[in-house]
């Protein structure tokens, strides 16, 4: 049933049809509407979620509740595999952005298809170095960058996520609200929205509705 859903997830890449087969026998189904709470931060983790449809955001509040929103996963994307390996609470909350159906792998399902798939091992090695790498690139922008440098920097990732290259530059055609985009640039969402009317003064970006264009000269300054 879930066989061509998993082919499209990175961990599960290059895998043989009868891996596929077992692996999607072990799979739960469960929706979660808009602004649930999926994942606690603390709670200890047992499984792995592999999103079917919707959008979710992987947030954490500081003690006065400011929300900062550390990733954002849509069809496809997978998260929670981290407490699987450490045996350690969840880092982070992973709030539904929008109505959410997920794929759940219990922890004991999981390792030990792990150990029968060298593949799948190395596949999620490599996805877990790489959230590792984008990790540190976000404590370095929060250290190092300037507000409109952070913002820049949140739309550069959102277009290397889902960006279509067009003839003017990059186009996300569903960009996150400027209230979510500040909550990524550790910022307050009046500073994005000046920080885009001032991209847009200066013909870096094109905005329509949800839509943004980043124009080559926006990457080509902010992409250093």
């Amino acid at each position: 049933m879930y066989e061509e859903l998993l082919r499209r997830v990175s961990i599960f890449e290059g895998l043989r049809d009868k891996e596929i087969t077992k692996l999607s026998k072990l799979l739960a189904e469960k929706v979660f509407p808009k602004d649930q709470l999926i994942v606690s931060h603390d709670e200890v983790g047992d499984s792995l979620f592999i999103i079917v449809e919707g959008r979710v955001k992987v947030v954490l509040f500081s003690e006065s509740g400011r929300e900062m929103i550390l990733s954002i996963f849509k069809k496809n994307d997978f998260f929670g595999e981290m407490s699987l390996f450490d045996n350690h609470p969840r880092s982070a909350n992973v709030i539904a952005m929008k109505k959410s159906k997920v794929l759940i792998l219990k922890r004991d399902d999981f390792v030990d298809f792990l150990k029968s798939s060298p593949v799948a091992t190395l596949n999620i090695l490599a996805e877990m170095s790489r959230r590792l790498r984008r990790a540190d690139e976000i404590i370095s922008n929060l250290a190092l960058l300037d507000v409109y440098g952070r913002v820049a920097r949140v739309l550069l990732h959102l277009a290397d996520q889902e960006g279509k290259e067009v003839e003017d530059g990059l186009a996300i055609h569903s960009r996150p609200t400027q209230q979510d985009i500040a909550s990524m640039a550790g910022t307050s969402r009046e500073t994005v929205s000046r920080a885009l009317s001032e991209f847009q003064r200066r013909g870096l970006i094109e905005t329509t509705g949800r839509s943004i264009l980043l124009k080559h000269a926006f990457l080509l300054e902010h992409s250093g």
